[in-house]
């Protein structure tokens, strides 16, 4: 499989060239086009987050830690005293850091169901869903943001597919098919589940058909046509 820097230098690559082509086309801000690139790095990190001892984990509890403790101090500082305040920092930290993480380690697999395409998609329409109804985002910019993080994710998998292929006698490894899945006897009450919420956010999600439209809309590609070679080069072509 891919390694970690693998995984983040490609998505960053794929998701920045994509979102400077939407965001060239005029389809979204500079805001959205920053936040693509975030979503579809992010995306290509998320499936090894049920790997026990892979870096996305291990930083994304850290940081969730951090935040959980400042959250805990900032809610009761008008109430405590300093002492209390320092030992509330260091329990609040202490408990997600090693209980909760060790509670979620202990409850994944690497390459389960987390590391799967139903559950991608799920992540990724969640976002849509959150990003139109609770923050009350564009449509476009809705479902650009949870497409960039189900893509980034796929950029993941895919690699993990192609490593898994031994291209000097071009053999297939014994960890082929187990990177991209759509199902897995051994899980099916997890995948029941899964593909039962992943028709839940189908059926919630913002009309598809609106922002389909916008993208076969020929005026935002002629805009892209026109900018997408320098002036000078287009000179020297004419």
């Amino acid at each position: 499989m891919a390694n970690f820097n693998t995984h983040l230098n490609v998505a960053f690559m794929v998701s920045g060239t994509l979102s400077l082509t939407v965001y060239k086309a005029g389809l979204i801000d500079d805001s959205g086009f920053l936040v693509c690139v975030a979503l579809g790095t992010i995306g290509g990190l998320l499936p090894d987050l049920d790997s026990d001892n892979s870096t996305p984990i291990k930083l994304g509890f850290n940081i969730t830690s951090f935040i959980f403790a400042f959250g805990l101090v900032m809610h009761w500082r008008s109430d405590l005293s300093l002492l209390a305040l320092i030992v509330l920092w260091l329990a609040g930290y202490g408990f997600m850091r090693y209980v909760v993480f060790y509670v979620f380690t202990n409850m994944t697999v690497h390459r389960g169901v987390i590391h799967s395409v139903p559950y991608m998609a799920i992540l990724g329409l969640g976002l849509t869903c959150l990003s139109y109804y609770a923050v009350q985002l564009p449509l476009t910019t809705s479902w650009f943001y949870g497409l960039f993080l189900f893509g980034g994710a796929m950029v993941h998998l895919s690699l993990d597919e192609l490593y898994s292929v031994n291209l000097s006698n071009m053999k297939m490894k014994r960890s082929s098919g187990t990177a991209m899945k759509f199902y897995k006897h051994d899980d099916k009450w997890w995948y029941l589940l899964l593909y039962t919420l992943l028709a839940i956010l189908v059926y919630m999600a913002p009309p598809f058909e609106a922002f389909w439209a916008q993208l076969r809309d020929p005026t935002p590609w002629a805009q892209l046509k026109v900018g997408i070679l320098p002036e000078l080069i287009k000179s020297m072509l004419q």
